[in-house]
């Protein structure tokens, strides 16, 4: 098979136009990726839990999604939370995430990629697989789908995320091989941004698949419709490890947060996502109600081409002016955690920062003073994503107590970002989530400080410190040493938290709401969306 060149980074153009509003949760709002026994793939993976077969599905699961239909499903270009959701359920990749732990599992694969030389793995294909039209799951659709993410023509949001990878071949009907640049320890776990798609479908309408998309998961597609529902089917073929136990599935699109809510309270729906704050308290007396730590934070992001905010003084200066632990108490109902590092604190890997904004005004305004600024005039610009239209008085509030005039901007995140991307604007306040992609640090990290974001948006890439992050961040991606990525990673958190062209204010918590009664196996997820993999009605 051919080998295609990977792209060092997204063209802009084209990563405007598959992620839009990335920063926000609407690309992962947003972002991408669950408990109980044996038969729920939300619980951790068991022996138990791998038979085949099409399970015992009976009955319709029914939900309630927050975020609108925003991008189609071909998973080459998707990036919208609710279709990114949806392809959990009705694509594989060789291997997927656990929704719930985000911890790599085979999926189409018999186990994860086996190395068999310093810059060889090969994958096995699980007999019997198929795609929803009954055609055979092959080596060449896995060579196609790794081959089309990584051919620059096609402008793949997902091409960012396999740097390493030069090439992936059959070796026979079921088996393939992939060459890599250089030895990458990520490698089993990073190529779950992959699903793998049939390739004589796609090729003849790939238009037409990206409206209706044909995949090899539990669940088929039947229909979508902007602003009212997705509706799925079980597929009775299916023979992997994680089967359908529902009949149907209706998502119900509900982007009003109290429409939402009235539908879990009256039963209509058996789930929602994205319970507002202040809703979480009167829903437990009918419902379970659990939040799930995530990396989904509020950042705060600078214009770092424009005075004063080139200067890292006035970033710091603006970061410790933030009350946060009032932000949380009095926006979010305690349901996040103030940013201590680039990861939350229930991230594996994370590690406390150098650097830490705890809240200082008389810091702020040292730093302020230092960098021989005055009377400080900011337009905000934030999103109009509902808890952030909570948190935003209290941002404008927290740095008028330091003498900075605050104006605070809300809007839709593509008009935010298109002012973003044209120079024209001070600072910006908003939700971003990229563990919808992955979990590891390499991705977490390269989403927000090297291609697009500090090149075209907060203007940093050109600074010492820009180029050194990147620098660092491929020495952590090169080593086969643990301790050594793990020291790479440290230094690099390190240097965004205290040069701060773009770094997180807290790390929310997402709350979900669900009736026990009518679920079984159902756990929350810490990204945007929710998984019924392995969940049954009840």
């Amino acid at each position: 098979m051919s080998s295609r060149r990977t792209p060092a980074r997204v063209d802009r153009r084209a990563f405007l136009r598959y992620t839009g509003a990335v920063g926000a949760a609407a690309a992962f709002t947003g972002a991408l990726a669950a408990c109980g026994g044996p038969s729920s793939t939300n619980a951790p993976d068991s022996a138990a839990s791998k038979g085949t077969g099409g399970g015992t599905g009976g009955a319709t699961i029914t939900a309630g999604i927050s975020y609108a239909l925003s991008t189609g499903f071909d998973p080459m270009t998707s990036s919208g939370a609710t279709p990114v959701a949806a392809n959990w359920h009705i694509f594989e990749g060789l291997v997927d995430l656990n929704p719930v732990s985000l911890t790599a599992r085979p999926a189409l694969a018999t186990a994860l990629p086996v190395q068999v030389g310093p810059t060889t793995y090969r994958a096995t294909l699980r007999d019997g697989a198929t795609f929803h039209d009954g055609s055979p799951v092959t080596a060449d659709d896995v060579v196609f789908s790794f081959e089309r993410i990584l051919d620059p023509k096609n402008a793949s949001l997902m091409a960012q995320f396999l740097p390493f990878l030069r090439s992936a071949r059959a070796v026979d009907a079921h088996t393939v091989e992939f060459a890599l640049k250089y030895p990458f320890a990520l490698f089993p776990s990073r190529i779950s941004v992959v699903k793998i798609v049939p390739k004589k479908i796609v090729q003849a309408d790939e238009k037409g698949f990206d409206a209706k998309p044909v995949g090899s998961g539990p669940y088929a597609l039947v229909s979508a419709t902007r602003e009212d529902k997705i509706v799925f089917k079980k597929y009775a073929r299916y023979n992997g490890r994680y089967p359908a136990k529902a009949e149907a599935m209706t998502w119900n699109l509900l982007s009003d947060a109290s429409a939402r809510v009235s539908a879990v309270q009256s039963g209509r729906v058996a789930a929602i996502e994205d319970v507002p704050y202040i809703d979480m308290a009167g829903l437990k007396r009918k419902v379970t109600v659990e939040s799930a730590a995530s990396f989904g934070n509020l950042f705060l992001m600078f214009n770092c081409a424009k005075k004063p905010f080139d200067d890292q003084r006035v970033r710091q200066a603006l970061h410790y002016a933030l009350d946060t632990d009032k932000i949380i108490a009095t926006a979010m109902s305690g349901q996040a955690t103030p940013a201590s590092g680039y990861l939350q604190p229930s991230h594996p890997d994370y590690v406390k920062a150098a650097t830490v904004y705890g809240h200082d005004p008389a810091k702020a305004k040292a730093l302020l003073q230092a960098a021989g600024v005055s009377d400080l005039k900011v337009t905000v610009l934030t999103t109009d994503t509902s808890w952030v239209q909570d948190i935003a008085p209290l941002v404008k509030e927290s740095w008028d107590a330091v003498g900075v005039r605050t104006t605070l901007s809300i809007g839709q995140s593509s008009a935010q970002y298109a002012k973003i991307d044209t120079g024209d604007f001070d600072l910006l306040v908003a939700p971003g989530d990229p563990s919808v992609f992955g979990n590891d640090v390499d991705l977490l990290m390269r989403w927000f400080y090297v291609g697009t974001w500090p090149e075209t948006r907060y203007r940093w890439s050109g600074t010492a410190q820009g180029k050194q992050v990147v620098s660092l961040l491929d020495q952590a991606a090169r080593t086969t040493d643990d301790a050594t990525r793990t020291k790479l990673w440290s230094q690099v958190t390190d240097i965004v938290a205290e040069q701060a062209p773009l770094y997180p204010i807290l790390h929310r918590k997402l709350p979900t709401a669900w009736d026990g009664h009518a679920l079984a196996g159902f756990s929350p997820v810490p990204t945007t969306g929710l998984s019924f993999l392995g969940v049954s009605p009840a």
